[in-house]
């Protein structure tokens, strides 16, 4: 797996960087299947003061996922972005992973089912 960063309007320390790498690395933990992790960093201040930083993460068969979001501070804004990208491989993995399970979760969870002889 690749993880890419690029920074736009400025620059980071080696620390900040090494630090979102880390982060950006553990995504694997929640879905294993990743080949490459993008992390858009732009420290253009807008208006209210924050900066952007932007995931795009794609996962084998064409998936992409993207999260983005933004704080005062870059160490932040990338756990934010972060916590929503993986709530996003977590609901797809749920996904792809309930089409193959027998019997289906909802008779599993007890869902209540109509009986038409009780009739």
């Amino acid at each position: 797996m690749q993880v890419k960063i690029s920074v736009r309007h400025g620059h980071l320390n080696d620390e900040n960087l090494a630090i979102i790498r880390e982060k950006a690395e553990k995504l694997t933990h929640v879905f294993d299947r990743l080949t490459m992790i993008e992390v858009t960093i732009d420290l253009a201040k807008t208006i209210d003061d924050k900066v952007r930083v932007e995931f795009l993460v794609q996962a084998e068969h064409k998936h992409d996922f993207v999260a983005q979001d933004s704080h005062q501070d870059v160490i932040a804004a990338s756990d934010l972005a972060l916590h929503k990208v993986q709530a996003q491989l977590r609901r797809y993995k749920e996904k792809i992973q309930d089409h193959r399970r027998t019997p289906s979760t909802s008779h599993v969870a007890g869902s209540p089912q109509l009986d038409v002889a009780d009739e």
